[in-house]
């Protein structure tokens, strides 16, 4: 008879909203909180965690949608747990929520089987190497001259990360000047050495982009995210193949296909990935090794301490966006959370799973469900 192992019992929710400690915004959105979805998958005493960045309603698709077919099925069966998972949304269709929903439970179920089985998450999926690179990410439009100097100062001298990154595209691309202004400002601030990005999230239009791109070179910028929504592929590739930074975008792939689309239009040069979007650890695996396949490298997009546990087992990984918001909330409730200095974070192997610990007292003021 066979033999499955530790049985899932219990797939749990809890949803958290964390004020910003300031006012933000980018080249086409504002806001002044981060939701935070986390899920909690048991097999006896056991318990993984997991969690997207996404809108309070991924709790009802857990509840409602993904827990009956995950509850009852092997804890050592991720893969198995995430196709359950995804032929559960069919009729309520996988992009957005559902991919998040999906994320937040693939995770914690990878955590609960590298803590039953009494391994770090870098040794069950197979070490790559033994840290992954990061870049400073903030740099937000709403942000004036002093806080933009502070939070980049702090990154490349205390923390001595020598890669940064800002948002430009202000007001869906109608203050150029602006972002030039900005961009020049960044550069003044890390000195000639350190890398600097930039991420318009969309707001700008194809041939916009380009005559921005331009300007973008006398600054040194190596890194231009999302210059066009990154729904218009042939306006990426139209960018990609007229400007010198490396075009980057990704951040919104629900599943392998969307990746796949933008490889398949050249789109891009370095792919990103979100763990908490893509499809969980199950889905970055594979998307990673999509994109190896085309000699491409892959970037975390957010989510740090998650990044930071599988992307040691990418080959292909360039870094992960230590991102200013997520960082933060990490850094407030999680006893693991670890430290960007010298630009690089390097979970501890010995840890189990995660190697993060929900610290509940900290989190539960900021409950929401």
């Amino acid at each position: 008879m066979r033999d499955d192992g530790p049985i899932v019992r219990e797939i749990t929710t809890a949803v958290y909203v964390i004020p910003t400690d300031t006012p933000e915004a980018d080249g086409t959105l504002t806001w002044d909180k981060t939701t935070m979805v986390l899920a909690s998958a048991r097999a006896g005493t056991a318990r993984g965690i997991g969690w997207t960045y996404a809108a309070a309603a991924a709790q009802s698709v857990v509840a409602d949608v993904l827990a009956d077919v995950v509850i009852g099925r092997s804890a050592l069966d991720v893969p198995g747990s995430a196709e359950a998972m995804t032929r559960a949304v069919r009729n309520i269709g996988r992009p957005g929520i559902a991919a998040t929903a999906i994320s937040a439970v693939d995770i914690a179920l990878w955590d609960l089987k590298a803590r039953l089985l009494g391994s770090s998450m870098a040794q069950l999926l197979g070490q790559a190497r033994d840290s992954v690179p990061v870049y400073g990410s903030g740099g937000f439009t709403s942000y004036n001259a002093g806080q933009t100097r502070e939070q980049l100062a702090g990154w490349v001298e205390k923390d001595h990360i020598p890669r940064v990154k800002i948002k430009i595209g202000e007001s869906w691309g109608t203050n150029e000047h602006r972002d030039l202004e900005r961009v020049a400002l960044a550069r003044e601030v890390i000195g000639p050495d350190a890398e600097l990005y930039v991420d318009a999230n969309g707001g700008y239009t194809a041939g916009q982009a380009v005559r921005v791109a331009d300007r973008l070179t006398d600054h040194g910028v190596t890194w231009f995210e999302e210059p066009v929504s990154s729904q218009d592929l042939a306006g990426l590739a139209a960018v990609r193949r007229q400007v010198r930074p490396d075009v980057a975008a990704g951040e919104y792939s629900w599943s392998p296909a969307d990746s796949a689309r933008l490889i398949a239009a050249g789109a891009v040069d370095c792919l990103q990935l979100d763990v908490t979007r893509c499809g969980g650890i199950t889905e970055f695996l594979r998307g990673s090794a999509l994109a190896a396949a085309h000699n491409l490298q892959v970037s975390g997009h957010c989510a740090p301490n998650l990044h930071a546990r599988v992307g040691v087992a990418v080959p292909n990984l360039r870094h992960v966006e230590y991102f200013h918001d997520h960082q933060r909330i990490e850094q407030m409730f999680f006893d693991g959370a670890l430290d960007p200095d010298g630009g690089t974070m390097t979970p501890d192997a010995d840890q189990p799973g995660l190697g993060l610990t929900l610290r509940e007292s900290d989190a539960e003021r900021y409950r929401r469900d």
